[in-house]
């Protein structure tokens, strides 16, 4: 059932009414299955407010300044056939000469295994016998060059320009990372993801060890793929970060038409809030499929369960949760279950709202019969805590529709990810009215990445508002395999490269189905997979999608996969770099970590490294080796 009321951010939380959106019964006719998809030359799965109850207002002038009309898309037809992702020259036109020859060197670095096992090392020398000004010189010939856009809001503007001129935009993210050390990130992350009643011991028993702290995992770092990561100080840094946001958000707004900026959910507050979160959500999403189970429903997707009220309000009464009475009270109170039915939309919406955040946390104990907290007690500052997250987001939220600028909202951990992913539906459900300005992020190495991309459709179908997403493979498989196999729960990746393919094939057939016949969907693809791309261009033509009405975007990080990027965007598709940027001392952590990760990618690409070659000796041969773009 559509939900009547949209709620502020800073006041979701005191509406949350159940766990996270799974998927429901379709109304479109999505494709519940796509191609199998043979694999790329990738072998890695990659990425490429002060008062919580003030509603928001007087909204309208802000949309009218960014409101696109469909009806007035001039469409034109799809040039997918006559891109050539083997045209150098095409795909190379925006770089002079030797910004190819910095590409094939920085390639071949990262590719050299004892040399990036001893980067850091390498860096610290480096600084101290060149000196600080000559240091940084060298980093910008290379590889701070090769993939960081420049030091602040202004040096970023040239690059930004340059890349629009040749069809492609920018999706803005401040790379700058805390250098910690593994020792000091451990720390951080126990005490910041640790509640007061924990560390006394007293409810401890009944978390999952999923959504503990595990002390051999604190330091979020490891085995992650091109991704960021925030470590919880306080308060004060967190406001600092909200901060960044709102530059960076000012930035894309001021240098480019249509432009993204990337937030993480882990700066903005303790993640304390999102694991406990997490675990209710997913707690009560398990009790749902235990209740379809009793009705003779397990196995099927999550997008056809239905259960018959009756029914329900008999196990609930059986299990000692609620008498008929009271979840007949529940139902009518919602105008649930009126057709005789309740799925999982309708099941999210029966917890009461609270008037403290903390008594969101509650789950069934299906051994007293109770909804019981999560932890017996919450401190008032844990509490307050929740709130200033919420708020930031809300803030964030106004800037970006106020400056129309996109926010993407990126993936974390899976024992962050179900609260993520609901924080962020509750701000698509307040600024995506009239546009879709957040931006959700479905990792598809997932196993469950079907459900959330359906449910989540589903949900903006019923609301009328307008879905945003942005499809990755995923950025951190090998640290939530070694996790899940050492604490002891189920791998949550999906078992095989090709299983993941398949997924994210599945799950963009999706979308591309709800686009065709919902054009409030809007899907990034983000991806360095030709394969995947090409599918999508061929689906696009099928669908009668068409380029310029830029429902469909396409992303890549800087300075990787230009062969992809820039054919796109000069035949007239939306395609996005992912640009990060910061002073050269303070992204070194990221840049370090990203050689190091990134190896078996830069292994990997060894068509990337073969057209960069075959355009500079293109240009040698044609007198044209100092070819400079015009724009």
């Amino acid at each position: 059932m559509a939900c009547s009321k949209m709620y502020p951010v800073a006041r979701m939380a005191l509406s949350i009414r159940g766990p996270a959106t799974v998927g429901i019964r379709l109304q479109s006719t999505a494709a519940a299955a796509a191609p199998k998809v043979k694999g790329a030359e990738e072998q890695n799965q990659q990425h490429v407010g002060d008062t919580t109850g003030e509603r928001m207002c007087q909204l309208g002038s802000q949309v009218d300044l960014i409101e696109r009309s469909e009806n007035r898309v001039d469409k034109k037809p799809c040039p997918a056939d006559s891109i050539n992702f083997g045209n150098t020259q095409e795909a190379y036109k925006s770089k002079p000469t030797w910004e190819l020859m910095r590409s094939l060197v920085v390639f071949w670095l990262c590719s050299i295994d004892p040399l990036v096992d001893r980067n850091q090392q390498i860096l610290n020398l480096s600084k101290k016998v060149f000196g600080k000004r000559l240091f940084e010189a060298m980093m910008k010939m290379s590889f701070y060059g090769q993939f960081v856009a420049g030091e602040d809001q202004e040096t970023i503007k040239p690059l930004i320009r340059r890349n629009s001129a040749f069809g492609v935009g920018s999706v803005l993210d401040y790379s700058v990372e805390e250098d910690l050390t593994q020792e000091e990130a451990e720390k951080k992350e126990i005490e910041s993801c640790t509640a007061e009643a924990e560390k006394e011991n007293d409810g401890f028993a009944r978390r999952e060890k999923k959504y503990q702290v595990q002390p051999g995992f604190g330091d979020r770092r490891g085995g992650v793929i091109s991704a960021r990561t925030y470590f919880y100080a306080d308060e004060a840094k967190c406001d600092h970060h909200m901060e960044t946001f709102l530059n960076c958000i000012e930035a894309s707004g001021g240098s480019s038409e249509d432009g993204f900026s990337a937030i993480k959910l882990t700066a903005l507050g303790r993640p304390q809030f999102l694991l406990q979160f997490s675990e209710v959500l997913i707690k009560w999403r398990r009790f749902f499929h235990q209740l379809a189970a009793d009705q003779g429903k397990s196995g099927l997707a999550a997008v056809e369960i239905e259960l018959e009220v009756e029914k329900l309000m008999e196990s609930l009464a059986k299990l000692g949760i609620a008498t008929k009475d009271e979840s007949h009270s529940w139902f009518t109170g919602e105008n649930l279950g009126l057709s005789g039915t309740v799925d999982l939309l309708d099941w999210n919406s029966l917890i009461d709202s609270r008037t403290k955040i903390s008594k969101l946390l509650l789950v069934p104990n299906l051994q007293s019969g109770q909804l019981e907290p999560l932890l017996s007690r919450f401190t008032e500052e844990e509490d307050l805590q929740m709130k200033r997250m919420l708020q930031r987001m809300d803030v964030l939220g106004k800037k970006a529709l106020e400056k129309g600028v996109r926010l993407m909202v990126d993936a974390e951990q899976t024992y962050f990810q179900p609260a993520i992913s609901r924080l962020t539906l509750e701000m698509q459900r307040i600024f995506n009215k009239d546009r879709p300005i957040i931006f959700n992020t479905y990792q598809c190495y997932l196993k469950e990445a079907y459900d959330n991309v359906t449910a989540d459709v589903e949900l903006s179908r019923r609301e009328d508002w307008h879905f945003g997403a942005k499809l990755v493979r995923g950025a951190y498989m090998q640290q939530e395999r070694s996790r899940a196999a050492e604490v002891g729960y189920d791998d949550p990746i999906n078992p095989t490269y090709e299983k993941t393919n398949e997924m994210y094939h599945r799950c963009l057939d999706y979308v591309l189905e709800e686009i065709r016949h919902n054009r409030k969907a809007n899907v990034m693809v983000a991806s360095h997979n030709e394969e995947t791309v090409k599918f999508t261009l061929k689906r696009m033509n099928e669908l009668g999608i068409y380029p310029n009405e830029k429902k469909v975007y396409f992303g890549q990080l800087l300075g990787m996969c230009d062969q992809i990027s820039f054919p796109l965007g000069q035949a007239g598709y939306p395609v996005y770099k992912y640009v990060p940027y910061g002073p050269v001392n303070e992204v070194l952590p990221y840049l370090s970590r990203r050689a190091q990760e990134n190896r078996g990618i830069m292994k990997g690409a060894a068509r990337e490294r073969e057209l960069l070659w075959k355009e500079i000796k293109r240009r040698a041969v044609t007198g044209n080796l100092f070819y400079s773009p015009e724009f």
